[in-house]
């Protein structure tokens, strides 16, 4: 059959099928993240059709699925909303960071998979999904409630944090020596300020320069912009998606919810085939031996994001319903985990067996955070009213008396 003939039909056939996934997860209130991995696992090498025609598309789609992703979640802040954000919550932001990058990066360390290997894990089990994590807080109403502020400030803290982390990841996974990691981070630090700086003093002049009435003006724009400053900032080696991010932090105003309204279609697109290129080229046969220690991750880092959502809740003078509430909100994994483990697997720097424990750590996690953050409070009230004595107030029952 004709290359480009095959590649179409295998291409059409996938995004028809994400669909179908998508919709089935709609229905039964899941993410559709874990559906996407899945369908990627079973049409990628060692699955049960192997899709040959669309693997450079799709990872071309994964690189654009990444720069939109990012670039939609700089949209969703203002450069004053992160700084208050990093005023408000830095402790907290500290000790998710402590509690959260150690696990992934020690099950690294026992699996030989040495520093490289360990710094990778350690971000893969260290960031919550964003994007999970609002669905969910909105799916249940949760918008207006006292602990949804400190769960959006430790959210922006992980983001600043892997503005950083990733320019790192990506001088390490290149083999850059000392001198050239201490340049890479140099130039990192200096693009997020002179960003937060810009958008700060002169936002509203970006926001004018892709601003336009006309609909299809406004996405070429945006979304040329969007390529244009991804490439320049992997050219010098600070993360394609770190300017995507950077520059939806610049767009404000109008223009952003603009931006976000157009760009969202396009958006959910591109990151399907995201992580459909990410199970393709993951061997499901390499899962089952990772399985034992991507459950031991999936109750440390549960149990670690749920530690950092009470002290943090606590330290806001949030009720304990609430304390829950929020370590519940934190625990999905999603996005930014699989695009942490991409990077690593496409450098060829850390072990396939990275690849394949990832996966089945997003798919716990998943899954896991928003079953957890619906009914983590009907739990917590049910085992207070269970533990707490009657008061002489309190009518005894016969049994009692």
């Amino acid at each position: 059959m004709d290359p480009l003939a095959l590649t179409l039909i295998e291409l059409g056939a996938v995004v028809f099928c994400l669909g179908l996934l998508a919709r089935l997860a709609g229905r039964i209130g899941m993410s559709p993240i874990p559906f996407y991995l899945v369908g990627g696992l079973a049409f990628g090498a060692g699955g049960f059709v192997n899709l040959d025609g669309m693997h450079e598309f799709a990872h071309l789609s994964g690189e654009i699925g990444v720069i939109l992703l990012l670039l939609m979640l700089g949209l969703e802040y203002t450069a004053a909303e992160l700084v208050n954000g990093l005023r408000r919550s830095w402790q907290a932001g500290v000790l998710d960071l402590v509690l959260n990058f150690a696990p992934g990066a020690g099950i690294a360390l026992l699996l030989g998979w040495g520093v490289v290997g360990a710094i990778v894990m350690g971000g893969v089990t260290y960031i919550s999904s964003s994007g999970i994590a609002a669905k969910v807080i909105t799916d249940l109403g949760r918008i207006g409630n006292r602990e949804t502020p400190v769960v959006l400030a430790i959210l922006v803290f992980e983001d600043l944090t892997m503005a950083i982390y990733l320019p790192i990841l990506t001088a390490i996974l290149a083999g850059v020596g000392f001198l050239g990691g201490l340049q890479t981070v140099g130039i990192a630090l200096a693009v997020v300020t002179l960003v937060l700086v810009v958008a700060l003093k002169h936002g509203h002049r970006v926001s004018q320069a892709v601003h336009s009435e006309n609909s299809e003006v406004f996405l070429l724009n945006v979304l040329g912009a969007a390529l244009l400053v991804a490439g320049i900032a992997s050219a010098m080696q600070v993360s394609a998606a770190v300017g995507a991010f950077m520059l939806g932090i610049a767009i404000s105003g109008a223009t952003a919810h603009t931006a976000t309204r157009i760009l969202e279609p396009l958006r959910d697109l591109f990151a399907a085939l995201f992580f459909v290129a990410f199970g393709l080229n993951t061997d499901p046969s390499g899962i089952p031996p990772v399985l034992g220690w991507a459950l031991l991750l999936a109750v440390l880092t549960a149990a670690t994001k749920m530690l950092t959502g009470i002290w943090a809740a606590k330290r806001a003078g949030i009720a304990v319903p609430g304390r829950f509430r929020a370590g519940a909100a934190l625990i999905a994994r999603g996005e930014f985990s699989i695009v942490i483990a991409g990077l690593a697997v496409t450098s060829g720097a850390v072990p396939a067996d990275l690849a394949a424990l990832a996966t089945a750590y997003v798919l716990l996690m998943a899954i896991t955070g928003p079953l957890a953050a619906r009914f983590v409070e009907p739990v917590v009230k049910a085992f207070r009213k269970s533990s707490r004595k009657p008061t002489p107030a309190e009518p005894r029952t016969s049994v009692e008396a």
